[in-house]
C-alpha cells in the first residue's frame, strides 16, 4: 500500500500537465459545493484549471454518538460509541474522455485534524465480593480508543459533470481514503483496570483498519 500515495501524486502531476485544445481560452469556472455522505457533511470550492481538470478544496465533518449499538453475549452491559472525523482536503477531478463528461477520475489528499473512535463498555450488573456489593464507580468501565489522525491519500471515481451547465447540478463521488496506521489503546477503571494490559493485542488487531470508504452526493452551484 506504500505505492498508493506515489500513484496519486503522479496522477495529480499528470492531470496538471493536461493542456487540451482551447485550454488557453477556457473560461475557468468556479462553483461552491455542499455534500453529504459517508464522511459526513461538508463544503468545498471547485475551480476549473483546464477543460478536463478541476481542483476541489474543502472540509468535511462527521461527529457520531450512539448508545447500546451492540451487546456482548453472556455479559450484561451498556455501551457508548462515538466517532469524530474532521478533514481538510484537496482533490483533482480529471475528465479523461471528452465524449463522456459524466465520468471523472478523482485523486488527492486530506489532512484529518481529528479522526478517532471510542467505545465505552459499562457493566450493568452488580458485582459481589464476599459480603460486599460494589458500586458502579467501584466496578468501573472499559474504554477502547482508536486514532487515525494525519495525512491520507484519496483515490476514486466521479459520476456526472463537475460543473453545472447553467447554475446548479448534482454529482456523485465513490472512492476511499487510506488512513494513517491507527494508534489504539484500552483503558480500564475500577476493578476493570487490568483490561489495560490488552492494549498491545488490540493495537495488533486494529492495525489494518485503514480504509475509509467514501460515497458522497454533491450539490454544486456555479457562479
Amino acid at each position: 500500500m506504500k505505492l498508493l500515495p506515489v500513484f496519486i501524486f503522479s496522477f495529480l502531476l499528470n492531470a496538471l500537465a493536461v493542456k487540451g485544445q482551447g485550454a488557453d481560452t477556457l473560461k475557468r469556472p468556479i462553483a461552491v459545493q455542499l455534500n453529504v455522505g459517508t464522511q459526513g457533511i461538508g463544503a468545498a470550492v471547485n475551480y476549473g484549471v483546464y477543460e478536463k481538470l478541476a481542483l476541489r478544496l474543502g472540509v468535511n465533518a462527521i461527529p457520531i454518538k450512539a448508545n447500546d449499538v451492540f451487546k456482548i453475549s453472556g455479559f450484561n452491559s451498556t455501551s457508548h460509541v462515538s466517532a469524530d472525523f474532521y478533514n481538510i482536503h484537496l482533490l483533482a477531478d480529471y475528465t479523461p474522455f471528452k465524449q463522456q463528461p459524466w465520468f471523472r477520475l478523482v485523486g488527492g489528499f486530506a489532512y484529518f485534524l481529528k479522526a478517532n473512535g471510542n467505545v465505552r463498555i459499562i457493566p450493568s450488573d452488580d458485582y459481589k465480593y464476599g459480603d460486599l456489593t460494589l458500586t458502579e464507580d467501584q466496578i468501573g468501565y472499559v474504554d477502547l480508543n482508536v486514532d487515525w489522525k494525519g495525512l491520507a491519500p484519496y483515490l476514486g471515481l466521479g459520476f456526472l459533470k463537475t460543473f453545472p451547465k447553467r447554475k446548479f447540478n448534482i454529482n456523485l463521488d465513490l472512492g476511499t481514503y487510506y488512513l494513517n496506521k491507527p494508534e489504539a489503546d484500552i483503558i480500564g477503571t475500577g476493578i476493570l483496570t487490568g483490561n489495560s494490559s490488552q492494549t498491545e493485542q488490540f493495537q495488533s488487531n486494529i492495525k489494518n483498519y485503514r480504509w475509509l470508504p467514501i460515497l458522497q452526493l454533491n450539490f454544486n452551484y456555479k457562479f
